[in-house]
């Protein structure tokens, strides 16, 4: 169902008023995150650090909070500024990485902190001069002005946009709406702390105004919401109809050294988990199908079928056929390489590929080996 345009509204409390009372319920409900400076160490005098706003930003995109904590954790311990993360290399960064998903990301970043690093260490505090670095659009350039510098700056993510497109009773779909949303950010954006006002947009969104059963009671700024004054917030945001991922198929060969090490090879820097670690497999790309017999095995070996695996990658699915052989001592072929047991968990292996160990060797991912 398509919301209508209103027929009524609430009487429509100025801007400044409504980002009021939002960081009045921010300065008491704010959740505890391992990234963020909360309101009360910011009136202490305490400053964001640009490092930590900008890695959990990057780690953010497209990822839930819970999986982000313990990998920003993980990486603020091992690497507590971005200098430390610049002089890292490559293949311990996407080890660290592996499991996030959207391995670009860990790509860009480290570049990233390449060139903040050979730039002295500190991050621009303007959109435009974050604009500049590798990784970082629109969203994330507002995010780190805002909340490292305390910059005025329309910061919308998905929670926002939720959040707002209520508020206002847009009824035109996502995302064609983006843009209208934005002028709304703007508008309501206050200049005082509009950091902490980016993050209570974000906190609303995540805890009182979800996508079902928002808690419409418990919202600060209810007596501004259209969509609660018409009757059904959870009509937005509109959103166009669902198409169907492709799915494709390919086949992952798991061999097994006498010493239970596994043949593994690095994928190509670019393209779809670029620079992670994988089994030998077929050709599949998001837009083509691999072979998924026997016969496509990278080398002869008495291969067993092992079953299957599904991923779903953002878009399209992926179905593997896994095959699993005992290879004795064999030496790696070219470009390949062994991986001990008690190594595996320290190599940059993508989720899907841990699957497809997981097919061939139960237990041979977990962390108790």
């Amino acid at each position: 169902m398509t919301p209508q345009r209103p027929i009524r509204k609430p009487a429509k409390a100025r801007d400044d008023d409504l980002a009021g009372r939002l960081l009045d319920w921010y300065d008491a409900h704010h959740r505890e995150l391992p990234w963020r400076t909360p309101p009360r160490d910011l009136a202490a005098g305490v400053q964001p650090d640009p490092y930590r706003v900008w890695l959990s930003e990057v780690m953010l995109q497209q990822t839930t909070v819970e999986a982000v904590k313990a990998y920003f954790t993980a990486f603020t311990a091992r690497w507590p500024t971005v200098s430390a993360l610049a002089a890292a290399s490559n293949d311990d960064v996407m080890k660290a990485w592996a499991g996030l998903g959207y391995y670009s990301r860990a790509r860009n970043l480290k570049a990233c902190a390449d060139l903040v690093a050979a730039q002295g260490g500190t991050f621009p505090d303007t959109e435009d001069g974050l604009l500049a670095l590798p990784g970082i659009g629109a969203y994330t350039a507002a995010a780190i002005a805002a909340i490292a510098f305390d910059r005025p700056a329309a910061v919308v993510d998905g929670n926002v946009e939720r959040v707002v497109t209520r508020l206002r009773a847009i009824a035109t779909p996502l995302p064609e709406a983006k843009r209208e949303i934005r002028l709304h950010v703007e508008e309501m954006a206050p200049r005082v702390r509009p950091g902490d006002f980016a993050q209570a947009m974000m906190d609303l969104g995540a805890t009182i105004c979800t996508p079902k059963r928002p808690k419409c009671m418990l919202c600060p700024v209810r007596e501004d919401c259209n969509a609660l004054a018409n009757g059904d917030p959870e009509l937005y945001p509109v959103r166009p109809a669902k198409s169907e991922k492709p799915l494709r198929r390919g086949a992952a060969f798991v061999a097994v050294r006498g010493d239970g090490a596994i043949l593994l090879r690095k994928r190509p820097d670019k393209g779809l988990l670029g620079r992670m670690t994988e089994v030998p497999g077929t050709a599949w790309t998001a837009r083509l199908d691999g072979e998924t017999g026997v016969e496509a095995a990278p080398f002869p070996a008495d291969w067993r079928h092992r079953g299957s695996i599904s991923h779903v990658f953002t878009h399209f699915s992926l179905d593997l056929t896994v095959y699993a052989a005992e290879v004795g001592e064999m030496p790696a072929p070219a470009g390949h390489f062994w991986s001990r047991p008690g190594w595996l968990n320290d190599e940059a292996l993508p989720t899907v590929m841990k699957k497809a160990i997981e097919a061939a060797i139960p237990g041979a991912t977990k962390r108790s080996q």
